[in-house]
């Protein structure tokens, strides 16, 4: 698009507000302030914003169309590369989508380490976002506590996995393998030590008042339009909405869990930082429980339809070397269908909607990628604000292209 292109119809909110003369700036796709490729292109009077377009596509990868043409087990680590921050969310997402279709109901014992999974993916994301939040704010040192845990986040999901950053973990039907022997005990001592951690990110930024002059009253999304736009996640409880997919629609056994629902009052920067502090600490009240009740049994379904046999049935069985080469070339045999399921993910509700026509490969795949709403809602909440207030705005939104372009 020229800049003569770039057309301008004035909000009312603005009227009177702008005296000189426009200016087209473009931020990105190379700046650090926006987490990745994406491009702002401004429109500016002075240092006001009185128009943005919030270009993305710029890592798109496909990934819709290359799931037509794989094996459902096949487009798993291709989930990973989708919110490559919280990748083990990513996996169960899809897994219970096609389960669902399948009319396939996992093991106790897998739906519980799954939501351990995903409730150890919300921490490590929220500190990723959190952490990069504090750096457009001007705050290294709470980047480096929110790294430092992370980082053991990420050694427990290689304990569990073999691999830190793209697990692909989950399986249709189960998981990859069953935990390791003293896993459980590693995660509750990483918990020990997290809470009084998170305690102290919490106390070094949230009263600093450096911070809290840059995030509070800025960039308010009240209930209504935050709902016009389709947020959820942080993003919509920040604003006042008390909307959880593990509440509203409970998948995994999450009726089972005592959790709390963080919500926010003013909708602003400030309440978007305060509901994902909020989150991690119920999250690890989440996998506390899955631990105290940790199920005994398989972690995968016995339907040689969908799970693979044992290795040394393959080795000595002609029956199983059959079932594994068909489960591998032709992938799990799913009905013909259609089904949409959607997982409260940690940059919001991660959708997934496949069409089948029977078969191992699906006939159509689209996804519902929040962190692609919670950018569409940027020209309407970025007008009327200075530039300085970008970079925190876009920070307190805690978006991934990777998901956004997909």
């Amino acid at each position: 698009m020229s800049d003569s292109e770039f057309t301008y119809s004035e909000p009312a909110s603005l009227a009177g507000l702008h005296t000189g003369e426009k200016m087209i700036l473009n931020v990105g796709p190379s700046h650090p302030a926006t987490h990745g490729v994406l491009r702002l292109k401004l429109e500016l009077d002075g240092d006001m914003v009185l128009r943005v377009d919030p270009i993305v596509g710029q890592l798109h990868r496909g990934q819709e169309k290359l799931a037509e043409n794989m094996t459902y087990n096949q487009f798993i680590p291709f989930t990973d590369r989708l919110d490559y921050l919280a990748p083990m969310a990513n996996n169960i997402a899809f897994s219970q989508c096609v389960e669902k279709l399948a009319g396939i109901d996992v093991t106790p014992r897998c739906k519980a380490i799954r939501v351990i999974c995903a409730e150890l993916s919300r921490i490590s994301s929220h500190l990723v976002g959190l952490a990069a939040y504090g750096m457009d704010a001007g705050s290294w040192t709470v980047f480096m506590y929110c790294y430092t845990q992370r980082e053991k986040v990420m050694t427990l999901f290689e304990e569990l996995t073999g691999a830190r950053l793209t697990n692909s973990y989950s399986r249709i039907g189960g998981l990859f393998r069953d935990m390791p022997e003293c896993w459980l005990g590693n995660v509750n001592a990483f918990l020990n030590q997290f809470l009084p951690a998170l305690d102290e990110i919490d106390a070094l930024i949230t009263r600093n008042k450096i911070f809290i002059d840059r995030a509070a009253g800025i960039g308010i999304v009240d209930a209504k339009t935050a709902m016009q736009w389709g947020l959820t996640g942080a993003n919509l409880r920040a604003s006042g909405v008390a909307s959880d997919l593990r509440k509203d629609v409970p998948y995994l056994g999450y009726e089972d869990y005592d959790f709390d629902i963080p919500i926010g009052v003013h909708g602003d920067c400030y309440d978007r930082w305060l509901v994902r502090i909020e989150e991690m600490r119920q999250s690890a009240r989440i996998i506390r429980q899955a631990i105290e009740k940790m199920p005994d049994g398989p972690v995968n379904v016995s339907d040689p339809k969908i799970t693979l046999p044992k290795k040394d049935g393959v080795l000595r069985d002609m029956e199983d070397l059959i079932n594994n080469f068909v489960l591998v070339t032709q992938g799990p045999y799913i009905p013909e269908g259609e089904a949409y399921f959607e997982a409260d993910n940690p940059k919001g509700a991660l959708g997934f909607y496949i069409v089948s026509k029977g078969g191992g490969v699906p006939y159509r795949v689209k996804i519902r990628a929040p962190s692609f709403v919670s950018l569409s809602a940027m020209q309407e909440l970025l007008p009327g604000h200075h530039m300085s207030d970008v970079a925190i705005i876009l920070g307190s939104f805690d978006f991934v292209l990777g998901e956004c372009d997909r």
